[in-house]
């Protein structure tokens, strides 16, 4: 109960004070700003500590899971694209996240798109993303993620987003393989690396996405057999295909050593989503998070119906409240992430979800979150 009060106070003073001011800011000097201080934060043991006797409760029974060898004590993590260097993890992991995804990294350095990154749609409660996939390479990454402490990655599994560097020098599907190639065998040998997600869907790229080609991800998941990773590997699904053109791609996945999907990147088209905000034309980039709710929510339901039994599923858009994780868990994500949720709720949102999750569950008659998933995914929605 202590907990619970502390996190309304941080939710009230984030949301009426802190983000209030936040928010006269350009998004892209706020992300920059937030990324030192965490940064900085996360250097110092006794402010991990500090943050995790705020934010961390004991582990729910009924939550805890474990999938392709790991261990997943909360089901709520952190997505790609917040944490792109790896800089901040420390901290996510004394949050109240489950896990957390660094990236997505690519091969060389990339400094990404002409800034502005980032626009906000605050009435919308969504992000316009137009990063480009600015990292400072796999190796530099890989080092950092190295020098985590390996207690901290038992219990809070880092996923490495891996991707194929936005140059003029990879455009063709050969360079774009042999890119993601190069960053999954540097991740190969690492430890505190439990997983690899490769993003087929980054939207603000030279060379667009081929790999959201059938053909072509076949290639791709065919070099990726050859590397022999001993880690789970996952793909990161695009949202704006339509269902046969996706189940395409599923069908080709399932023939490789792919262990999972993140069920979906960012919402491209923006004649398919309802914004309350006005949106330039000029404003280049796509769509998270409530706008990408109902695309996200419905491709999870439909690869669950047809492959739930040879994918697991990592849900991911539009999660602001306990009740968008569960509807994703319920139509059939095992796991699920956030990133637009927390800008806009504050730093306590994993926390509190990942709590309210084993109210949920016990309200509907459920032991264990096991039971809960996929139960509504034969619902017509």
């Amino acid at each position: 109960m202590i907990r619970r009060a502390i996190w309304a106070i941080v939710r009230a003073v984030y949301i009426h004070i802190l983000k209030p001011i936040m928010f006269l800011a350009a998004p892209d000097g706020v992300h920059a700003r937030m990324i030192n201080v965490f940064n900085f934060v996360g250097s110092m043991s006794w402010c991990r500590w500090l943050i995790r006797l705020v934010f961390m409760k004991p582990v729910a029974g009924s939550l805890r899971q474990t999938y392709h060898g790991i261990n997943f004590d909360m089901p709520v993590g952190l997505s790609a694209g917040l944490d792109k260097n790896g800089e901040i993890m420390p901290v996510i992991a004394s949050l109240g996240f489950g896990f957390g995804t660094v990236g997505s990294v690519t091969a060389r350095p990339c400094a990404g798109n002409p800034k502005p990154w980032f626009y906000r749609l605050p009435k919308s409660q969504s992000l316009v993303v137009n990063a480009g996939l600015a990292n400072q390479g796999s190796t530099t990454v890989i080092k950092r993620i190295r020098g985590y402490e390996p207690a901290m990655t038992e219990r809070f599994p880092v996923i490495l987003s891996v991707a194929k560097t936005n140059s003029r020098q990879v455009v063709s599907v050969q360079a774009g393989i042999d890119d993601y190639v190069t960053t999954v065998k540097r991740a190969t040998s690492e430890p505190n690396i439990k997983l690899i997600e490769l993003n087929i869907s980054c939207p603000n790229t030279y060379g667009g996405e081929p790999f959201t080609n059938s053909r072509d991800l076949d290639q791709l998941l065919t070099a990726i057999d050859a590397t022999k990773i001993d880690k789970p590997v996952f793909v990161k699904m695009p949202s704006d295909l339509i269902w046969t053109q996706f189940r395409r791609l599923l069908d080709v996945i399932v023939q490789h050593q792919i262990a999972g999907v993140t069920i979906a990147n960012l919402a491209k088209d923006r004649r398919q989503v309802d914004l309350q905000d006005d949106l330039p034309d000029t404003v280049l980039g796509n769509l998270s998070g409530r706008p990408t709710r109902d695309i996200s929510n419905e491709l999870i339901r439909r690869t669950y119906r047809q492959y739930g039994n040879q994918l697991t599923i990592i849900g991911v858009g539009g999660i602001f409240t306990a009740e968008d994780a569960y509807l994703k868990i319920k139509l059939g994500a095992s796991l699920v992430e956030l990133i637009t949720g927390m800008i806009f709720r504050g730093p306590q949102l994993a926390a509190e979800i990942n709590d309210d999750l084993t109210s949920l569950l016990k309200r509907d008659g459920y032991q264990h979150i096991s039971q809960a998933i996929g139960v509504e995914a034969e619902a017509v929605r």
